[in-house]
Protein backbone atom coordinates (compact mmCIF):
# COMPACT_ATOMS: atom_id res chain seq x y z
CA UNK A 1 0.00 0.00 0.00
CA UNK A 2 0.92 3.63 -0.64
CA UNK A 3 0.93 4.54 3.45
CA UNK A 4 1.19 8.76 4.01
CA UNK A 5 2.49 9.50 6.95
CA UNK A 6 0.81 13.02 8.18
CA UNK A 7 2.73 14.32 11.57
CA UNK A 8 3.16 17.95 13.61
CA UNK A 9 6.87 16.78 13.34
CA UNK A 10 9.41 13.99 12.37
CA UNK A 11 9.46 12.41 15.92
CA UNK A 12 10.87 9.29 17.24
CA UNK A 13 7.02 7.42 16.77
CA UNK A 14 6.90 8.74 13.29
CA UNK A 15 10.46 7.50 12.30
CA UNK A 16 9.52 4.18 13.51
CA UNK A 17 6.02 4.03 12.21
CA UNK A 18 7.56 4.93 9.00
CA UNK A 19 10.74 2.17 9.40
CA UNK A 20 8.46 -0.72 9.95
CA UNK A 21 5.91 0.31 7.76
CA UNK A 22 8.69 -0.08 5.06
CA UNK A 23 10.11 -3.31 6.41
CA UNK A 24 6.34 -5.06 5.69
CA UNK A 25 7.12 -3.37 2.17
CA UNK A 26 4.53 -0.35 1.75
CA UNK A 27 5.76 2.89 0.08
CA UNK A 28 5.60 5.27 2.87
CA UNK A 29 5.92 9.28 2.26
CA UNK A 30 6.32 11.51 5.46
CA UNK A 31 4.78 14.85 5.21
CA UNK A 32 5.21 17.31 8.04
CA UNK A 33 1.71 19.26 8.07
CA UNK A 34 2.01 21.77 11.17
CA UNK A 35 -1.86 23.08 10.50
CA UNK A 36 -4.67 21.91 8.43
CA UNK A 37 -4.32 23.25 5.40
CA UNK A 38 -1.03 21.71 5.58
CA UNK A 39 -2.83 18.28 5.91
CA UNK A 40 -5.23 18.87 3.26
CA UNK A 41 -2.43 20.08 0.53
CA UNK A 42 -0.06 16.77 1.74
CA UNK A 43 -3.15 14.32 0.69
CA UNK A 44 -4.37 15.65 -2.09
CA UNK A 45 -0.73 15.56 -3.62
CA UNK A 46 0.05 12.26 -2.66
CA UNK A 47 -3.57 10.50 -3.07
CA UNK A 48 -2.62 7.54 -0.84
CA UNK A 49 -4.15 4.82 -0.41
CA UNK A 50 -3.98 4.83 3.34
CA UNK A 51 -3.71 8.46 6.01
CA UNK A 52 -1.56 7.37 9.08
CA UNK A 53 -1.41 10.15 12.02
CA UNK A 54 1.30 8.97 14.63
CA UNK A 55 1.47 12.46 15.47
CA UNK A 56 -0.68 15.26 14.69
CA UNK A 57 -1.91 18.29 16.75
CA UNK A 58 -3.78 19.87 13.14
CA UNK A 59 -6.75 18.95 12.49
CA UNK A 60 -7.78 16.29 9.56
CA UNK A 61 -10.43 18.43 7.46
CA UNK A 62 -14.05 16.67 6.67
CA UNK A 63 -13.02 16.73 3.29
CA UNK A 64 -9.86 14.51 3.71
CA UNK A 65 -11.32 11.52 6.44
CA UNK A 66 -14.43 11.18 4.34
CA UNK A 67 -12.51 10.71 1.38
CA UNK A 68 -10.15 8.03 2.87
CA UNK A 69 -8.98 5.97 5.52
CA UNK A 70 -7.18 8.48 8.03
CA UNK A 71 -5.89 6.47 11.24
CA UNK A 72 -5.05 8.84 14.02
CA UNK A 73 -2.49 7.26 16.94
CA UNK A 74 -3.76 8.14 20.26
CA UNK A 75 -0.99 7.48 23.42
CA UNK A 76 -4.29 6.19 25.27
CA UNK A 77 -6.36 3.50 25.91
CA UNK A 78 -9.88 3.15 24.16
CA UNK A 79 -12.32 6.14 25.70
CA UNK A 80 -8.94 8.53 26.96
CA UNK A 81 -9.48 11.35 24.87
CA UNK A 82 -7.31 14.59 25.44
CA UNK A 83 -4.03 16.73 24.46
CA UNK A 84 -2.24 14.87 27.69
CA UNK A 85 -3.19 11.58 27.83
CA UNK A 86 0.15 9.84 29.29
CA UNK A 87 1.27 13.19 31.02
CA UNK A 88 -1.90 12.52 33.21
CA UNK A 89 -1.17 8.58 33.25
CA UNK A 90 2.45 9.78 34.49
CA UNK A 91 1.75 12.32 36.83
CA UNK A 92 -1.06 10.09 38.60
CA UNK A 93 0.93 6.78 38.60
CA UNK A 94 -1.30 4.85 36.70
CA UNK A 95 -0.29 1.55 36.05
CA UNK A 96 -1.64 0.22 33.17
CA UNK A 97 -2.13 2.15 30.19
CA UNK A 98 -2.70 1.61 26.35
CA UNK A 99 -2.88 3.35 22.62
CA UNK A 100 -5.39 3.39 20.21
CA UNK A 101 -5.47 3.89 16.83
CA UNK A 102 -8.76 5.83 16.17
CA UNK A 103 -10.62 6.95 12.40
CA UNK A 104 -10.56 10.51 12.04
CA UNK A 105 -13.78 12.16 13.16
CA UNK A 106 -15.25 15.57 13.83
CA UNK A 107 -14.66 14.91 17.81
CA UNK A 108 -10.95 14.49 18.53
CA UNK A 109 -10.10 11.38 19.72
CA UNK A 110 -13.98 10.04 19.10
CA UNK A 111 -13.82 8.24 15.98
CA UNK A 112 -14.44 4.42 15.48
CA UNK A 113 -11.95 2.26 16.76
CA UNK A 114 -9.10 0.43 14.20
CA UNK A 115 -7.26 -1.68 16.85
CA UNK A 116 -5.72 -0.58 20.31
CA UNK A 117 -2.92 -2.02 22.34
CA UNK A 118 -2.33 -2.30 26.47
CA UNK A 119 1.05 -2.35 28.01
CA UNK A 120 2.35 -1.64 31.53
CA UNK A 121 3.53 1.60 33.03
CA UNK A 122 7.51 1.38 34.47
CA UNK A 123 8.26 4.06 37.31
CA UNK A 124 10.52 6.35 34.50
CA UNK A 125 9.77 9.62 32.31
CA UNK A 126 6.67 10.01 30.05
CA UNK A 127 9.50 10.69 27.18
CA UNK A 128 11.24 7.48 27.57
CA UNK A 129 7.99 5.49 28.08
CA UNK A 130 6.51 7.41 24.79
CA UNK A 131 10.02 5.93 22.83
CA UNK A 132 9.73 2.68 24.59
CA UNK A 133 6.63 0.63 25.85
CA UNK A 134 3.91 3.09 24.17
CA UNK A 135 5.72 3.03 20.94
CA UNK A 136 5.99 -0.66 20.91
CA UNK A 137 2.37 -0.67 21.73
CA UNK A 138 1.72 1.83 19.17
CA UNK A 139 3.40 -0.16 16.43
CA UNK A 140 1.35 -3.06 16.67
CA UNK A 141 -1.66 -1.75 16.85
CA UNK A 142 -0.44 0.13 13.54
CA UNK A 143 0.59 -2.90 12.18
CA UNK A 144 -2.90 -4.59 13.11
CA UNK A 145 -5.07 -1.36 11.83
CA UNK A 146 -3.19 -1.21 8.58
CA UNK A 147 -3.89 -5.40 8.22
CA UNK A 148 -7.54 -4.90 8.58
CA UNK A 149 -7.94 -1.45 6.48
CA UNK A 150 -6.17 -3.93 3.97
CA UNK A 151 -8.52 -6.75 4.05
CA UNK A 152 -11.62 -4.13 3.59
CA UNK A 153 -12.83 -4.65 7.42
CA UNK A 154 -14.60 -2.20 9.61
CA UNK A 155 -13.78 -0.10 12.22
CA UNK A 156 -15.96 -0.56 15.87
CA UNK A 157 -17.46 2.07 17.42
CA UNK A 158 -16.53 3.41 20.55
CA UNK A 159 -19.06 2.38 23.24
CA UNK A 160 -18.95 3.41 26.78
CA UNK A 161 -18.25 6.91 28.80
CA UNK A 162 -15.64 8.91 27.69
CA UNK A 163 -13.12 9.79 29.55
CA UNK A 164 -12.41 13.52 27.95
CA UNK A 165 -9.40 15.09 30.10
CA UNK A 166 -8.56 18.81 29.47
CA UNK A 167 -5.21 19.55 28.69
CA UNK A 168 -2.32 19.50 31.57
CA UNK A 169 -1.05 22.62 32.20
CA UNK A 170 1.87 24.32 34.44
CA UNK A 171 -1.25 25.05 37.66
CA UNK A 172 -1.43 21.22 37.30
CA UNK A 173 2.20 20.61 37.52
CA UNK A 174 3.05 23.31 40.01
CA UNK A 175 5.46 21.72 42.86
CA UNK A 176 4.84 23.03 46.45
CA UNK A 177 8.14 22.10 47.96
CA UNK A 178 7.36 22.41 51.40
CA UNK A 179 4.92 20.10 51.29
CA UNK A 180 5.14 17.67 48.36
CA UNK A 181 6.83 14.10 49.24
CA UNK A 182 9.82 12.70 46.67
CA UNK A 183 7.50 10.49 45.13
CA UNK A 184 5.03 13.39 44.19
CA UNK A 185 7.70 15.42 42.90
CA UNK A 186 9.31 12.83 40.83
CA UNK A 187 5.91 12.08 39.64
CA UNK A 188 5.33 15.45 38.38
CA UNK A 189 9.01 15.94 37.08
CA UNK A 190 8.51 12.80 35.03
CA UNK A 191 5.23 13.60 33.32
CA UNK A 192 7.07 16.70 31.88
CA UNK A 193 10.62 16.00 31.38
CA UNK A 194 11.04 16.42 27.78
CA UNK A 195 8.30 19.11 26.92
CA UNK A 196 7.12 21.51 28.78
CA UNK A 197 8.68 21.13 31.68
CA UNK A 198 7.70 22.07 35.19
CA UNK A 199 7.55 25.91 35.75
CA UNK A 200 9.40 26.92 39.27
CA UNK A 201 10.83 29.63 40.75
CA UNK A 202 14.77 28.80 42.15
CA UNK A 203 17.90 31.02 42.72
CA UNK A 204 15.80 34.63 41.86
CA UNK A 205 14.50 33.24 38.32
CA UNK A 206 12.18 31.12 36.62
CA UNK A 207 12.68 27.93 34.79
CA UNK A 208 11.29 24.98 33.37
CA UNK A 209 12.54 21.79 35.43
CA UNK A 210 13.08 18.45 33.20
CA UNK A 211 13.43 15.46 34.65
CA UNK A 212 13.30 13.77 37.69
CA UNK A 213 15.33 11.36 40.09
CA UNK A 214 14.55 10.40 43.82
CA UNK A 215 17.52 10.93 45.80
CA UNK A 216 17.31 8.71 49.37
CA UNK A 217 20.39 10.05 51.49
CA UNK A 218 20.73 13.58 50.94
CA UNK A 219 18.15 15.65 52.93
CA UNK A 220 17.50 19.50 53.78
CA UNK A 221 15.28 22.48 53.98
CA UNK A 222 12.19 21.30 51.43
CA UNK A 223 13.54 23.56 48.19
CA UNK A 224 17.06 24.09 49.29
CA UNK A 225 19.54 22.77 46.91
CA UNK A 226 21.80 20.07 48.32
CA UNK A 227 24.62 19.31 45.49
CA UNK A 228 25.34 18.73 42.13
CA UNK A 229 26.03 15.66 40.42
CA UNK A 230 27.93 15.53 36.50
CA UNK A 231 25.62 18.43 36.01
CA UNK A 232 22.63 17.82 37.51
CA UNK A 233 21.30 19.63 41.02
CA UNK A 234 20.09 17.91 44.14
CA UNK A 235 16.70 19.36 45.55
CA UNK A 236 15.44 19.07 48.94
CA UNK A 237 11.70 17.54 49.10
CA UNK A 238 9.23 17.72 51.77
CA UNK A 239 10.60 14.06 52.94
CA UNK A 240 13.84 13.34 50.94
CA UNK A 241 15.36 14.93 47.53
CA UNK A 242 15.37 14.73 43.97
CA UNK A 243 18.07 15.18 40.87
CA UNK A 244 16.89 17.09 37.79
CA UNK A 245 19.24 16.87 35.10
CA UNK A 246 18.15 19.60 33.37
CA UNK A 247 16.48 23.22 33.44
CA UNK A 248 15.79 25.85 30.89
CA UNK A 249 15.19 29.60 31.39
CA UNK A 250 11.72 30.98 30.83
CA UNK A 251 11.72 33.94 28.64
CA UNK A 252 9.80 36.28 27.66
CA UNK A 253 6.49 36.51 25.25
CA UNK A 254 8.76 37.32 21.95
CA UNK A 255 11.94 36.78 22.80
CA UNK A 256 13.43 33.14 21.77
CA UNK A 257 13.14 29.98 23.28
CA UNK A 258 15.99 28.98 25.84
CA UNK A 259 18.26 26.12 25.47
CA UNK A 260 17.12 22.93 27.81
CA UNK A 261 20.79 22.49 29.46
CA UNK A 262 22.04 20.09 32.11
CA UNK A 263 21.20 22.38 35.64
CA UNK A 264 24.22 23.28 36.44
CA UNK A 265 25.61 24.69 33.47
CA UNK A 266 22.06 26.84 33.07
CA UNK A 267 22.63 28.33 36.55
CA UNK A 268 25.91 28.70 36.11
CA UNK A 269 26.66 32.15 37.92
CA UNK A 270 23.52 31.93 40.16
CA UNK A 271 24.18 28.79 42.11
CA UNK A 272 25.75 28.80 45.43
CA UNK A 273 28.70 26.90 46.29
CA UNK A 274 27.53 23.35 46.66
CA UNK A 275 29.35 20.11 47.40
CA UNK A 276 29.93 17.90 44.09
CA UNK A 277 28.63 14.20 45.26
CA UNK A 278 30.30 11.14 43.99
CA UNK A 279 27.81 8.97 42.93
CA UNK A 280 27.82 6.18 45.74
CA UNK A 281 28.21 2.30 44.98
CA UNK A 282 24.63 0.81 44.00
CA UNK A 283 22.91 -0.35 47.81
CA UNK A 284 19.81 -2.68 46.96
CA UNK A 285 16.61 -0.41 47.75
CA UNK A 286 18.40 2.40 48.47
CA UNK A 287 17.70 5.43 45.23
CA UNK A 288 20.15 7.82 43.76
CA UNK A 289 20.67 9.22 39.74
CA UNK A 290 24.03 8.84 38.19
CA UNK A 291 24.27 8.77 34.33
CA UNK A 292 27.38 6.51 34.56
CA UNK A 293 27.67 3.17 36.17
CA UNK A 294 29.91 0.20 35.34
CA UNK A 295 29.23 -3.18 36.71
CA UNK A 296 30.77 -6.54 36.60
CA UNK A 297 29.38 -10.23 36.42
CA UNK A 298 32.31 -12.71 35.98
CA UNK A 299 33.97 -12.14 32.89
CA UNK A 300 31.53 -9.84 31.71
CA UNK A 301 31.97 -5.83 32.19
CA UNK A 302 28.98 -3.43 31.45
CA UNK A 303 29.30 0.60 30.76
CA UNK A 304 25.99 2.35 31.09
CA UNK A 305 24.97 5.56 30.18
CA UNK A 306 21.81 7.58 30.35
CA UNK A 307 22.43 10.97 28.46
CA UNK A 308 19.00 13.09 28.63
CA UNK A 309 17.94 12.86 25.04
CA UNK A 310 20.80 11.35 24.03
CA UNK A 311 23.04 14.14 23.53
CA UNK A 312 26.79 14.19 24.87
CA UNK A 313 28.54 17.51 25.14
CA UNK A 314 32.50 17.65 25.81
CA UNK A 315 31.69 16.83 29.59
CA UNK A 316 29.76 14.15 28.96
CA UNK A 317 32.63 12.43 26.25
CA UNK A 318 35.36 13.25 28.73
CA UNK A 319 33.39 11.52 31.48
CA UNK A 320 32.47 8.92 29.66
CA UNK A 321 36.13 7.91 27.89
CA UNK A 322 37.24 8.58 31.81
CA UNK A 323 34.80 5.42 32.47
CA UNK A 324 36.03 3.94 30.04
CA UNK A 325 39.88 3.71 30.33
CA UNK A 326 38.68 2.34 34.08
CA UNK A 327 36.43 -0.07 32.88
CA UNK A 328 39.49 -1.53 30.75
CA UNK A 329 41.68 -2.39 33.61
CA UNK A 330 39.46 -4.72 34.84
CA UNK A 331 39.91 -8.09 34.00
CA UNK A 332 37.22 -8.92 31.70
CA UNK A 333 36.80 -10.61 28.06
CA UNK A 334 33.84 -8.94 27.27
CA UNK A 335 33.18 -5.41 27.33
CA UNK A 336 29.53 -3.97 26.50
CA UNK A 337 29.15 -0.16 26.14
CA UNK A 338 25.73 1.01 27.12
CA UNK A 339 22.82 -2.12 27.75
CA UNK A 340 20.01 0.21 29.20
CA UNK A 341 16.74 1.35 28.31
CA UNK A 342 15.89 4.27 25.86
CA UNK A 343 18.97 6.16 23.74
CA UNK A 344 21.93 4.98 23.73
CA UNK A 345 23.46 8.35 22.18
CA UNK A 346 22.60 11.20 19.11
CA UNK A 347 26.07 12.70 19.27
CA UNK A 348 27.01 16.11 19.93
CA UNK A 349 25.37 18.10 22.35
CA UNK A 350 23.44 20.71 20.28
CA UNK A 351 21.82 22.45 22.84
CA UNK A 352 25.16 22.74 24.90
CA UNK A 353 26.74 24.10 21.70
CA UNK A 354 24.02 26.83 20.81
CA UNK A 355 23.97 27.93 24.70
CA UNK A 356 27.96 28.80 24.35
CA UNK A 357 29.90 31.89 24.00
CA UNK A 358 31.29 30.76 21.10
CA UNK A 359 29.08 27.62 19.32
CA UNK A 360 31.76 27.39 16.69
CA UNK A 361 34.54 26.66 19.57
CA UNK A 362 32.03 24.10 21.23
CA UNK A 363 31.41 22.23 18.21
CA UNK A 364 34.66 22.05 17.70
CA UNK A 365 35.75 20.65 21.15
CA UNK A 366 32.43 18.13 21.54
CA UNK A 367 33.31 16.91 17.87
CA UNK A 368 36.85 16.12 19.24
CA UNK A 369 35.67 14.90 22.90
CA UNK A 370 33.08 12.30 20.73
CA UNK A 371 36.26 11.56 18.27
CA UNK A 372 39.09 10.47 21.60
CA UNK A 373 35.70 8.76 23.02
CA UNK A 374 35.21 6.81 19.86
CA UNK A 375 39.33 6.48 19.16
CA UNK A 376 39.21 4.52 22.85
CA UNK A 377 36.35 2.16 21.97
CA UNK A 378 37.78 0.71 18.59
CA UNK A 379 41.19 1.01 20.03
CA UNK A 380 40.42 -1.54 22.87
CA UNK A 381 42.20 -4.75 21.57
CA UNK A 382 42.41 -7.07 24.58
CA UNK A 383 38.59 -7.66 24.63
CA UNK A 384 35.61 -8.28 22.77
CA UNK A 385 33.60 -5.01 22.64
CA UNK A 386 30.01 -5.23 21.86
CA UNK A 387 27.66 -1.73 21.79
CA UNK A 388 24.26 -2.45 23.21
CA UNK A 389 21.46 -0.34 21.79
CA UNK A 390 18.66 -0.18 24.15
CA UNK A 391 16.32 2.67 22.44
CA UNK A 392 17.30 4.99 19.42
CA UNK A 393 20.46 6.40 17.77
CA UNK A 394 21.67 8.81 15.46
CA UNK A 395 24.42 10.55 13.46
CA UNK A 396 27.83 10.44 16.08
CA UNK A 397 25.83 7.79 18.23
CA UNK A 398 25.20 5.37 15.68
CA UNK A 399 29.27 5.58 14.59
CA UNK A 400 30.24 5.84 18.78
CA UNK A 401 28.09 2.13 18.69
CA UNK A 402 29.85 1.04 15.52
CA UNK A 403 33.63 1.39 17.52
CA UNK A 404 32.58 -1.75 18.91
CA UNK A 405 33.16 -5.66 17.80
CA UNK A 406 29.53 -6.16 17.96
CA UNK A 407 26.44 -4.24 17.85
CA UNK A 408 23.47 -5.60 19.48
CA UNK A 409 19.72 -3.21 19.11
CA UNK A 410 16.39 -3.90 20.84
CA UNK A 411 13.94 -4.66 18.61
CA UNK A 412 12.14 -1.37 18.96
CA UNK A 413 15.17 0.62 18.38
CA UNK A 414 15.59 3.52 15.43
CA UNK A 415 18.77 4.42 14.05
CA UNK A 416 19.85 7.06 11.95
CA UNK A 417 23.08 7.03 10.73
CA UNK A 418 23.59 10.16 8.62
CA UNK A 419 24.77 13.70 9.70
CA UNK A 420 22.84 15.18 6.73
CA UNK A 421 19.83 16.95 7.93
CA UNK A 422 21.98 19.15 10.48
CA UNK A 423 24.27 20.08 7.53
CA UNK A 424 27.66 17.80 8.66
CA UNK A 425 29.68 15.81 6.75
CA UNK A 426 30.36 14.02 10.12
CA UNK A 427 33.33 12.51 12.31
CA UNK A 428 33.57 9.96 15.09
CA UNK A 429 35.51 7.89 12.37
CA UNK A 430 32.71 7.04 10.31
CA UNK A 431 34.36 6.90 7.03
CA UNK A 432 36.40 4.00 8.95
CA UNK A 433 33.60 2.25 10.77
CA UNK A 434 30.59 2.44 8.40
CA UNK A 435 31.71 0.94 5.18
CA UNK A 436 33.41 -2.12 7.14
CA UNK A 437 30.42 -2.46 8.55
CA UNK A 438 27.56 -2.56 5.90
CA UNK A 439 30.27 -1.56 2.31
CA UNK A 440 30.98 1.67 0.21
CA UNK A 441 27.73 1.29 -2.01
CA UNK A 442 25.20 0.85 1.41
CA UNK A 443 27.41 3.88 3.60
CA UNK A 444 26.82 5.89 1.07
CA UNK A 445 23.39 5.05 0.92
CA UNK A 446 22.54 5.72 4.26
CA UNK A 447 24.72 8.90 4.54
CA UNK A 448 22.71 10.27 1.78
CA UNK A 449 19.33 9.43 2.14
CA UNK A 450 19.22 9.90 5.97
CA UNK A 451 16.49 7.68 6.32
CA UNK A 452 15.55 6.25 9.66
CA UNK A 453 15.73 2.16 9.80
CA UNK A 454 14.55 0.35 12.00
CA UNK A 455 16.53 -3.02 14.18
CA UNK A 456 15.55 -5.56 11.83
CA UNK A 457 16.37 -3.52 8.83
CA UNK A 458 19.92 -2.79 10.37
CA UNK A 459 20.25 -6.28 11.11
CA UNK A 460 19.56 -7.82 7.38
CA UNK A 461 21.89 -5.04 5.78
CA UNK A 462 24.73 -5.69 8.50
CA UNK A 463 24.45 -2.53 10.38
CA UNK A 464 24.03 -4.32 13.65
CA UNK A 465 24.90 -8.02 14.34
CA UNK A 466 22.34 -8.96 16.87
CA UNK A 467 18.48 -7.86 17.41
CA UNK A 468 17.16 -8.66 21.37
CA UNK A 469 13.61 -9.25 21.12
CA UNK A 470 12.12 -8.20 24.44
CA UNK A 471 10.87 -5.48 26.47
CA UNK A 472 12.57 -2.50 26.96
CA UNK A 473 12.80 -3.07 31.15
CA UNK A 474 14.26 -6.45 30.34
CA UNK A 475 16.95 -5.38 27.99
CA UNK A 476 19.76 -4.77 30.31
CA UNK A 477 19.24 -8.23 31.90
CA UNK A 478 19.16 -10.36 28.95
CA UNK A 479 22.49 -8.52 27.07
CA UNK A 480 24.32 -9.35 30.47
CA UNK A 481 23.36 -12.97 29.75
CA UNK A 482 23.78 -12.97 25.99
CA UNK A 483 27.16 -11.31 26.82
CA UNK A 484 28.09 -13.72 29.41
CA UNK A 485 27.41 -16.69 26.47
CA UNK A 486 29.55 -14.67 24.34
CA UNK A 487 32.51 -14.54 26.87
CA UNK A 488 32.28 -17.84 27.22
CA UNK A 489 32.31 -19.24 24.11
CA UNK A 490 35.47 -21.45 23.03
CA UNK A 491 36.56 -18.93 20.19
CA UNK A 492 36.27 -15.78 22.63
CA UNK A 493 40.00 -15.94 22.86
CA UNK A 494 40.75 -16.69 19.37
CA UNK A 495 38.80 -13.91 18.41
CA UNK A 496 40.51 -11.08 20.72
CA UNK A 497 43.60 -12.17 19.03
CA UNK A 498 42.39 -11.97 15.72
CA UNK A 499 40.77 -8.58 15.84
CA UNK A 500 43.98 -7.13 17.24
CA UNK A 501 46.14 -8.24 14.73
CA UNK A 502 44.18 -7.10 12.15
CA UNK A 503 43.60 -3.63 14.04
CA UNK A 504 47.63 -3.61 13.95
CA UNK A 505 47.09 -4.46 9.85
CA UNK A 506 44.90 -1.52 9.25
CA UNK A 507 46.86 0.94 11.55
CA UNK A 508 50.03 0.08 9.29
CA UNK A 509 47.83 0.74 5.95
CA UNK A 510 46.19 3.64 7.18
CA UNK A 511 46.42 4.97 10.52
CA UNK A 512 42.80 5.50 12.31
CA UNK A 513 44.40 9.58 12.66
CA UNK A 514 44.26 9.85 8.85
CA UNK A 515 40.42 9.20 9.06
CA UNK A 516 39.76 11.85 11.70
CA UNK A 517 42.05 14.12 9.73
CA UNK A 518 40.15 14.40 6.51
CA UNK A 519 36.71 14.30 8.53
CA UNK A 520 37.85 17.16 11.29
CA UNK A 521 39.30 19.02 8.04
CA UNK A 522 35.28 19.15 6.77
CA UNK A 523 33.66 19.46 9.99
CA UNK A 524 36.24 23.01 11.06
CA UNK A 525 35.16 24.22 7.56
CA UNK A 526 31.29 23.55 8.48
CA UNK A 527 31.94 25.03 12.28
CA UNK A 528 33.40 27.93 10.88
CA UNK A 529 31.64 29.47 8.40
CA UNK A 530 29.09 31.70 10.02
CA UNK A 531 26.66 31.09 6.60
CA UNK A 532 26.68 27.30 6.82
CA UNK A 533 23.48 26.04 7.12
CA UNK A 534 24.61 23.87 9.82
CA UNK A 535 24.46 26.94 12.18
CA UNK A 536 20.88 27.73 11.32
CA UNK A 537 19.42 24.28 11.68
CA UNK A 538 21.31 23.48 14.96
CA UNK A 539 19.31 26.77 16.44
CA UNK A 540 15.85 25.79 15.22
CA UNK A 541 16.41 22.48 16.79
CA UNK A 542 17.98 23.53 19.95
CA UNK A 543 15.22 26.60 20.47
CA UNK A 544 12.55 24.17 19.03
CA UNK A 545 11.39 26.43 16.24
CA UNK A 546 8.04 25.15 14.63
CA UNK A 547 8.94 23.00 12.18
CA UNK A 548 8.22 24.26 8.04
CA UNK A 549 5.58 21.80 6.17
CA UNK A 550 7.14 19.46 4.11
CA UNK A 551 8.67 16.01 3.32
CA UNK A 552 11.27 15.63 5.59
CA UNK A 553 13.42 14.36 2.86
CA UNK A 554 13.12 17.32 0.66
CA UNK A 555 16.45 19.42 0.25
CA UNK A 556 16.89 22.34 3.20
CA UNK A 557 14.16 19.64 5.45
CA UNK A 558 15.57 20.98 8.68
CA UNK A 559 16.78 19.98 11.89
CA UNK A 560 14.64 16.28 12.26
CA UNK A 561 17.11 14.66 14.35
CA UNK A 562 15.24 12.00 16.34
CA UNK A 563 12.91 14.49 18.83
CA UNK A 564 12.35 13.08 22.79
CA UNK A 565 8.95 12.71 22.89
Amino acid sequence: MRILLIASSYNSLTQRVRAELRDRGHTVPVEITPDTPAVREAVGRHRPDLVVAPLLRAVVPKDVWTAYHCLIVHPGPVGDRGPSSLDWAVQEGAGEWGVTVLQADEEMDAGDVWATAAFHLPETGKSDLYRNELADAAVAAVHLAVERVAAGEAPVPQTGPAGTRPPCRQENRRIVWEEDTTERVVRTLRAADSQPGVRDRLLGGEWFLHGGHPEDVLRGRPGELLATRAGAVCRATADGAVWIPEIRARTAPGEARACKLPAALALAGRLPLLPEVPAPPPVPGVRTWSDIRYREQGPVGVLSFTFPGGAMSTAHCRRLLDAWRTACTRPTSVLVLGGQRDFFSNGIHLNVIEAAADPAAESWANINAMNDLVEAVVGTTDRLVVSAIGGNAAAGGVMLALAADEVWCRSGSVLNPHYRRMGLYGSEYWTYTLPRKVGADMAVRLTDEARPVSAAAALGMGLADRVVDCAPGAFTAEVTRLAARLASHPAARTRIAAKKAEYERREARTPLASYREQELSRMRRTFCDPEAPYHALRRAFARKEAPRAGSPDGPGAGATAPADC
